[in-house]
């Protein structure tokens, strides 16, 4: 049996367009917010993973970004680790905090990300997405997005990361195999953005109809621009402890229990080998390390880079039939009053996707969930929940995807 790992503190910035704040300013502003919720002083910090996927792209700092924004705050001496993992950075640095807590060799660490995206020059930051697949074969990009989801003539749509072309490619596949349909995806993200109406820390918190979202600017057939994730700044931080930490703490009684924390690199297979993608393979072990299944799931926020990939990460957790998440969608499912809300904090669509602190920012608002300190995003009797974060581009599906299941207080 793994040692027992609880968040007792959360913090996040209002995610957003932060032309104004330096990155150190952000994640001083996100770890101040989870020092205050754990009722901790910062000196009991023993351990810091500090994520971040683009300052050294767009600002040139390199090797030490942790080290840099931290020390303003007055972190010294700790060990302060620098982690990288494409959309996947907060949860890989979630990860690395709660082994670090879990092996015993520090008894509280922190996790933070961070991300200032809009710079002065919108190109340079568009183009920091070109690193996150193969840059040495773009021919193989090419022939795995056409095998996927076969020629389209996008010469009609507007400017946009490859990643949109991406995304579009895996949801073409998915119509063609299932039958899902652009009014699905367009409910997904209509559901989303009415969620975030409610939630102050949104990046966009203006309710869209499906039919404002399918007449929306195309971007690649069959994404609109409301289906997809804006270009956001934003920190979120993250206090994890052990038994030892836990009797250090004065708000120790809001902890909740970390009960799986998985990590995983995509896989060399078929395309049409769906039962081997990496996130269902990735859930089947947090669900196992977890000790719960997915009929046990009550509350889910999912990497909804764009709002297709809701529909397919529902399927890939366990959380519906492969083929029903969009019907999922449609007949309110997923909804908050639904069975299974997923994306109540409006999701990386409206919410924001500031890419090394998103991860962090989903289990900002699961913590809140299990604590019932949602307000009116709130699930009722919410008890376990699940935080799906993935990036990168590999052979069909995500280079890394990470996994937390979360079981309340």
């Amino acid at each position: 049996m793994a040692e027992p790992v609880w968040i007792v503190g959360v913090g996040m910035t209002r995610f957003g367009r932060h032309t104004d704040l330096s990155v150190p300013e952000l994640t001083a502003q996100a770890v101040r917010e989870a020092l205050a919720d754990a009722g901790l002083e910062q000196r009991l910090i023993e351990a810091a993973f500090f994520g971040n996927t683009t300052q050294g792209a767009l600002e040139g700092q390199l090797m030490i970004g942790g080290q840099i924004a931290l020390r303003g705050m007055g972190f010294e001496r700790i060990p302060i680790f620098n982690v990288e993992n494409a959309c996947a950075t907060g949860a890989a640095a979630l990860h690395l905090a709660v082994n670090q807590v879990r092996a015993g060799a520090v008894d509280i660490a922190l996790a933070v990300g961070v991300e200032k995206m809009n710079v002065p020059d919108r190109e340079r930051a568009m183009a920091v997405f070109e690193g996150a697949y193969d840059v040495s074969d773009p021919a193989g990009l090419s022939a795995t997005l056409t095998a996927l989801g076969g020629e389209v003539d996008n010469s009609g749509a507007g400017k946009r990361s490859v990643f949109m072309d991406i995304y579009a490619a895996m949801a073409r596949a998915h119509m063609n195999e299932f039958g899902t349909t652009q009014r699905q995806i367009a409910v997904v993200a209509a559901k989303n953005h009415r969620h975030a109406m409610h939630n102050d820390k949104a990046h966009h918190r203006t309710p869209l109809t499906v039919e404002d979202i399918l007449a929306a600017r195309p971007l690649s057939f069959p994404l609109t621009v409301p289906m997809c994730a804006p270009i956001t700044d934003g920190a979120a931080a993250v206090v994890v402890c052990g038994q030892r930490g836990l009797q250090r703490l004065s708000g120790s009684g809001r902890g909740v229990r970390v009960l799986a924390c998985a990590v995983g690199t995509g896989v060399e297979r078929s395309l049409d080998a769906s039962d081997q993608h990496i996130i269902r393979l990735l859930a089947g072990r947090a669900y196992e390390e977890a000790g719960v299944g997915p009929e046990d799931i009550d509350v889910a926020e999912v990497h909804d880079a764009t709002a297709f990939s809701e529909i397919q990460l529902t399927e890939l957790l366990g959380l519906c039939e492969p083929g029903g998440g969009g019907q999922a969608a449609e007949t309110g499912v997923t909804t908050l009053g639904g069975r299974l809300p997923v994306n109540p904090s409006g999701g990386l669509e409206s919410k924001g996707h500031p890419l090394g602190a998103t991860g962090l920012g989903q289990v900002y608002e699961l913590v809140q969930q299990l604590r019932g300190e949602s307000g009116v995003r709130q699930v009722p009797g919410a008890r376990v929940a699940i935080a799906e974060n993935g990036g990168g581009f590999y052979a069909g599906e995500e280079a890394v995807s990470a996994i937390t299941v979360l079981g309340g207080v």
